[in-house]
């Protein structure tokens, strides 16, 4: 008897190929379509390929029906609220920088989604994402890099449990980009050249502050710009405006290239300096997640490769368990840019072996 796959279909090309891909393997598909924000017609992301309004719908529908596979819309717009928005708006009013797809990540697309499709008979949830996932000699899973350096999505998988690897399929983790399209050319799916989404789903002109008031129905207080010896150099537009190492749309004419170092929610302060400021050897985190390890015990140390945002290409560094829920790292070469709210993902062999929030 087959095995059951729900595969999460956003309505783009790789969510697609994937169906596909696992239903050439055997499996028998079903496709999911998660409703997760907006009510269908305020979606404004359909043109962008956005994954919450009717063009996702409709596209995720057609791309079943030409794989004949069965197709259901299932509605996450509670779980969402609460685990990525809320988060979100309160990572950003103290001063953070979150990334709400790795939450997403983890308590919707994941746990949510996963305890729903073995509710309804499957054995297996699978995604579009570029990764892999690979069971280790002791056991343990652990997200592995894609082939494609240059996609790789592991850096948001981070913070999933080994109960959910051990339910999870990712076939494009195995495929660079163009193959997928390809793929999809060659079967005539109807989202074979459709753009990608965008990273932040929620927030399509990327204006976080007023997504943020908005949400809340409070304007940000206005604050001083201070330089690191304390000195008020500026006024600022309300601290979730701004982020580690911004250096665009400060309006403070200091004569230099000058960059946003800290913030400080405590006394609504945005702490402003030069480059060279924003270089940092050491980088603290909690929250962890121990994936391909089962965990470092407090003292001991450990090398990595490390990553500090997603877009970092990652480097050496030596981990050390500083407390019961914290990792200090220290990076030879110094990184750019730590920003609390972000992830700290580390890496060993080419696949996750821990991460955590950074402080």
């Amino acid at each position: 008897m087959s095995k059951k796959v729900v595969v999460g279909m956003s309505g783009g090309v790789d969510s697609s190929v994937a169906a596909y891909l696992l239903k050439e393997q055997g499996y028998d598909v079903i496709g999911v379509t998660m409703q997760i924000w907006q009510d269908e017609d305020e979606c404004s992301l359909e043109e962008n390929g956005g994954c919450c309004g009717l063009s996702a719908v409709e596209d995720a529908r057609k791309v079943a029906r030409v794989l004949d596979i069965p197709y259901y819309v299932m509605n996450f717009k509670e779980e969402f609220q609460r685990d990525v928005i809320e988060y979100f708006k309160y990572e950003y009013l103290h001063g953070r920088t979150p990334n709400p797809c790795i939450a997403c990540n983890r308590y919707v697309k994941w746990e949510a989604l996963l305890q729903r499709s073995l509710a309804i008979g499957a054995d297996y949830i699978a995604t579009g994402h570029y990764a892999q996932i690979a069971h280790l000699p002791g056991g343990r899973y652990a997200i592995q890099n894609s082939v494609t350096s240059a996609k790789d999505q592991t850096y948001a998988l981070y913070n999933l449990t080994q109960e959910q690897l051990a339910r999870t399929l990712m076939p494009v983790g195995a495929y660079h980009k163009d193959q997928i399209r390809e793929i999809a050319s060659q079967i005539r799916l109807p989202v074979a050249h459709k753009k990608d989404s965008q990273e932040i789903c929620f927030v399509p002109d990327h204006d976080y502050a007023s997504f943020i008031e908005n949400e809340t129905g409070k304007e940000m207080p206005e604050g001083n710009f201070v330089d690191t010896s304390g000195r008020v150099i500026g006024r600022h537009h309300g601290i979730t405006h701004y982020t580690v190492g911004q250096r665009r749309g400060l309006g403070i004419a200091a004569g230099k290239r000058i960059f946003v170092l800290e913030i400080r929610p405590e006394t609504n302060e945005v702490v402003i300096g030069d480059e060279s400021d924003v270089f940092s050897h050491t980088v603290r985190a909690d929250k962890l997640n121990f994936m391909g390890i089962e965990d470092l015990p407090i003292g001991k140390s450990m090398d990595f490769t490390g990553k500090i945002r997603y877009g970092h290409k990652g480097a050496s560094c030596t981990a050390k368990r500083t407390g019961e829920d914290e990792l200090t790292c220290y990076f030879p070469e110094s990184v750019r840019a730590v920003t609390p709210g972000q992830a700290l993902v580390l890496y060993k062999d080419g696949y996750v072996a821990a991460g955590g929030t950074i402080l």
